[in-house]
């Protein structure tokens, strides 16, 4: 058993980014890591059973389609592209989703949810989330999205980026072109990417492998997959750049420390 902080959030801004030069020092430019991990927990909460993560780990399980389950050291528990359909078995304390497709957003999240972050806007403003909650920090980088007529939707897609114990995850949502040098500013150092690989319903494959390429994560996750022949097809490309792993399990558990001295991609199992 381990006692866990009562869900409060930090609202630090709501700003359109900052824009930092990635070919800066670290010193400079580095957005992530913000150390949130280094707050003090604001109170206690009812405590329950969870596998212990060591205090520089995050844990990633891929529940399927564009949905993982982040885990903080703190018992944080963040699903991505929350959906009606894709979901994990146990409550998440915060959801992110997009409104590309009905796969990876509801309109009904559960009410004990506490923070629901949509990765649209309203009133034709982009989203904008940027706050800190116990050792998690989260915040989003807009992108446009196609209609089914071919136009264009400003701002209806969100690259959701989640700092913990220094690591930084981006998740790419549906994008749906590469990227600009403003979107890679605000992003600044990413260490792992979750990336459809499709190649239809978002951006095709050479288009996808030329975002990794622009992010220079040091892990890559693929996510968005409609089947093995889509996600041979990609692996396929990906193995002229990047070594490939398969994971035994659909969980994996990371750390800063702990990264590859070089890219690779780590396939993990899920519907």
């Amino acid at each position: 058993m381990r006692a866990l902080s009562r869900l409060q959030i930090i609202l630090i801004a709501f700003l359109p980014g900052v824009l930092v030069p990635i070919q800066a020092s670290a010193a400079d430019n580095d957005r992530c890591p913000r150390l949130v991990a280094d707050r003090a927990p604001l109170s206690v909460l009812v405590s329950f059973r969870l596998a212990e993560l060591a205090a520089e780990e995050v844990r990633l399980t891929f529940i399927g389609h564009s949905t993982f389950l982040i885990e903080s050291p703190k018992g944080v528990r963040i699903a991505t592209d929350f959906n009606d359909y894709v979901r994990p078995n146990i409550l998440p304390d915060i959801v992110t989703m997009n409104r590309a497709h009905s796969t990876h957003f509801t309109n009904h999240p559960d009410p004990d949810i506490k923070y629901v972050l949509r990765g649209w806007g309203q009133n034709g403003e982009p989203a904008r989330h940027e706050f800190a909650y116990e050792d998690v920090w989260i915040r989003n980088v807009v992108t446009n999205i196609r209609d089914w007529g071919g136009g264009t939707i400003l701002s209806a897609n969100s690259i959701f980026v989640f700092e913990i114990s220094g690591l930084c995850v981006a998740h790419l949502g549906h994008l749906h072109h590469t990227l600009t040098q403003e979107h890679l500013d605000q992003l600044g150092r990413i260490d792992v990417v979750l990336v459809p690989v499709d190649g239809s319903y978002t951006l095709g494959v050479d288009g996808m492998i030329e975002v990794i390429a622009q992010i220079k994560p040091r892990i890559i996750i693929p996510m968005h997959i409609f089947g093995p022949s889509t996600l041979e097809r990609f692996v396929d490309r990906v193995r002229d750049v990047y070594p490939v792993e398969f994971n035994e399990t659909p969980v994996i558990v990371l750390s800063r420390a702990k990264l590859p001295s070089q890219p690779k991609m780590i396939v993990l199992p899920g519907r």
